[in-house]
């Protein structure tokens, strides 16, 4: 089984030295989708050695990221794309938990829940992304039919031959919401997996009027529905 590493990054200096070297302990490949950063990000990841890196010129956002890193994996044959953050939110020490449960023949999606399992060590969530993640992930549930404790966990595995059938398109933070609409609508199996739950900058931004919780909460449901009327859609049409 050949496993890709993906981690996307924007501006995060003080990071993603570490995040890398403690990834290859795990792994050999490791792909940085560098979203434009303007720190010292990218001098750094050019001194690191093992890495591929993709860098996009200007910021494109979070989930143009995630495309970049399945459309490579797909183009060099890998057969799991494993992402995480390179904020050091997520312990690149649990990538063979997520390895072995990939390793089995029910599941195509490995995703990290944060609220599966209380571990040991989790901080408080801040409370507007607490409250966003509780109003989200029932909705999901609901409409499409699963079964998930945490709709936006971005450490998961992915079975690449899976996610190439999907048509992702949507560049910003609003990603998982067309992801899980197609995945589901698709029928992709898909399994969670406990992280911990770690908050080391409760006060990262979001970006422009997406700081505001109410109106990044409008801009998940509204993506979501657009997404939802749209796989579900071309899935009428593909069934003739």
């Amino acid at each position: 089984m050949r496993v890709l590493v993906g981690i996307p990054v924007y501006n995060e200096e003080r990071h993603v030295a570490r995040v890398v070297a403690q990834a290859h302990r795990y792994v050999e490949d490791i792909l940085i989708v560098d979203d434009g950063s303007t720190d010292r990000t990218g001098d750094i990841l050019s001194e690191t050695p093992g890495v591929v890196i993709l860098r996009h010129p200007e910021n494109r956002g979070y989930g143009q990221s995630l495309i970049d890193a399945f459309q490579y994996a797909c183009r060099h044959r890998y057969d799991w794309l494993i992402t995480l953050d390179s904020d050091d939110q997520h312990e690149p020490a649990r990538i063979p938990a997520f390895i072995e449960r990939a390793s089995q023949d029910d599941v195509d999606v490995v995703s990290g829940s944060r609220y599966l399992v209380d571990l040991p060590g989790n901080t408080p969530a801040p409370e507007d992304r607490r409250r966003i993640n509780t109003r989200i992930t029932p909705m999901l549930n609901r409409i499409l039919g699963l079964s998930l404790t945490d709709a936006f966990c971005g450490f998961k595995a992915y079975r690449v031959e899976a996610v190439a059938r999907l048509p992702l398109t949507v560049a910003g933070y609003a990603f998982p919401m067309q992801f899980w609409a197609q995945a589901a609508v698709q029928g992709l199996r898909i399994r969670e997996l406990p992280v911990p739950l770690i908050y080391n900058d409760p006060n990262r931004s979001f970006g422009a009027e997406l700081d505001d919780p109410g109106t990044r909460l409008r801009h998940y449901i509204d993506v979501f529905i657009e997404s939802y009327r749209a796989a579900t859609s071309t899935r009428r049409l593909a069934a003739g």
